[in-house]
């Protein structure tokens, strides 16, 4: 035992680290806001994940201000919740049926006791759960990867630093005295 315990000891920290390595899983296109497809790249392992009742809102809601300054639509694929932070991009899946959408939390609420997270309407269409009205559902809070736009591109070459000019020298500059052959 005693001669195998430092390959064991290797082989059980290398496990500990590639279990604990997270892997990365590509959502479907996002529309962003300014009108383009967007692709989001997720850590697959959630930061928070929460069990219960979903619900719906629009109506009198569409066109108001929503807690973090937007303007409700109806036609965006966003969520309201209490303590999740603005922007924060949440998986949203259907126990009952299995289907699931990714949503923004750009509001707060909901404040109707047992209720976990209100979708937006077309959230809520998407997911299935429009017509019921309210649904049982897992929320889980998703961790993004950025992405570079051009992850391949050749940075450009770097300015070569000019040489220093020569400082000037005074006309009435005096020739540095020598104490001892030293200075």
């Amino acid at each position: 035992m005693a001669k195998n315990f430092p390959k064991l000891a290797v082989a059980a920290l290398c496990a500990l680290l590639l279990g604990g390595c997270a892997s990365l899983e590509e959502m479907m296109p996002v529309t962003g806001p300014d009108g383009r497809e967007v692709k989001h790249v997720y850590v697959t392992q959630p930061s928070f994940v929460q069990t219960g009742i979903a619900s719906w809102y629009g109506g009198r809601w569409i066109g108001r201000l929503t807690a973090n300054g937007e303007t409700y639509q109806q036609g965006d694929m966003t969520a309201a919740h209490k303590r999740l932070p603005f922007h924060t991009h949440v998986r949203v899946v259907d126990l009952k049926t299995g289907n699931s959408v990714v949503v923004r939390i750009n509001n707060r609420g909901p404040f109707i006791k047992g209720r976990i997270i209100d979708l937006s309407v077309a959230a809520a269409q998407k997911l299935g759960t429009y017509d019921r009205g309210i649904a049982k559902v897992r929320i889980e809070a998703l961790r993004e990867v950025p992405v570079l736009s051009k992850p391949n591109r050749k940075l450009p070459p770097r300015p070569k630093p000019s040489p220093t000019p020569a400082p000037a020298k005074a006309e009435n500059a005096q020739p540095k005295k020598r104490w001892f052959g030293l200075f």
